[in-house]
């Protein structure tokens, strides 16, 4: 029996010629970017963004400092730090400037407006992206014409309406009213969102047994998450920051205006004759602008990444 002359392996892609020393380990290959180096320009985005951070942070500080001072502070020294912290004051405008109320009406309301505009535009927007009737795609476009209709040309039939129902200058109204307005556009985000999702999932779950309101419920509501949390930031803060609908149809009551909202609390505040009888009055109206504005600050904060996710998901689907 013969043997065969052992063979050498064949040369790989990793072996390098003879004579030739072979590349360190990391070393950047010819013709290729190195691995590592931001590219040329990344960080200019952050430089043009401080000017900004600046316009936005400085005037809440001034805020916040302006709500620990006296009249006095306040007035022969604007942009000066506070002698004292003061932290009383926020006691003070919490029951004796009426914040407490106001807060406490802004929240059953928003929160009636939000749930309201959240259940009826979810369903409209499933059943008009995922099944389409007659007349469906005339009716898309008027909820669009909704978003481009000012309400300065609604006020006077808005209030007639109103008082037909009885709903005049109650929290009620006002939930109607702001559902009312909120919803075009998110009907218009929520339709474009379900458009993007798998129909096979939807399909799969019909060949399962499963019916419409399952396949809405347990399929396509937790897949529309992200559109749903951003939605419905965007209607926590647009419903909180009204300020006309409310002073139109939400009048004063009472002497201590126990029915008004925050927005409409502070600006009777800001307006009325009673700051010279306290000398932390003003202070208390810039710890109402403080109290006004944490749970905005607050919900950006805890869903902000979901708010990008949802404003990113269709165009990246």
């Amino acid at each position: 029996m013969s043997l065969s002359p052992p063979t050498e392996p064949a040369p790989t892609a990793l072996d390098s010629p003879r004579g030739s020393p072979r590349p360190a380990i990391g070393a950047s290959r010819p013709g290729r970017k190195p691995v590592g180096r931001r590219p040329r320009g990344s960080g200019l985005p952050h430089l043009l963004l401080f000017p900004w951070a600046l316009v936005v942070l400085v005037p809440l500080v001034w805020i916040l400092a302006s709500s620990l001072k006296t009249n006095e502070e306040i007035y022969n020294d604007p942009f000066g730090l506070p002698g004292e912290l003061r932290l009383g004051v926020y006691v003070d405008a919490w029951q004796t400037a009426n914040i407490g109320a106001f807060f406490t009406n802004t929240v059953i309301v928003v929160s009636g407006g939000v749930a309201l505009t959240m259940l009826l535009s979810v369903m409209t927007a499933y059943v008009m992206a995922r099944y389409p009737f007659p007349g469906s795609r005339v009716l898309y476009w008027l909820y669009l014409a909704g978003m481009t209709f000012p309400v300065f040309l609604a006020i006077v039939p808005l209030v007639r309406i109103v008082q037909s129902l009885g709903l005049f200058a109650t929290n009620l109204g006002l939930v109607l009213v702001y559902a009312a307005f909120s919803l075009p556009f998110s009907i218009f985000f929520l339709t474009g969102f379900f458009r993007t999702l798998p129909k096979e999932l939807a399909e799969a779950a019909f060949l399962d047994g499963a019916g419409h309101f399952g396949v809405f419920f347990r399929i396509m509501l937790p897949l529309a998450r992200p559109g749903l949390v951003s939605i419905g930031v965007f209607n926590v803060l647009g419903q909180w920051n009204q300020f006309l609908l409310p002073q139109v149809l939400n009048p004063q009551q009472d002497q201590e205006r126990s029915n008004f909202v925050l927005s409409q609390g502070l600006a009777a505040l800001a307006l009325g004759e009673n700051y010279e009888t306290s000398p932390t009055s003003m202070a208390q109206l810039f710890a109402g602008l403080i109290i006004s504005m944490l749970p905005v600050l607050i919900v950006y904060v805890l869903f902000q990444r979901q708010v990008q996710e949802g404003l990113s998901a269709g165009a990246l689907k």
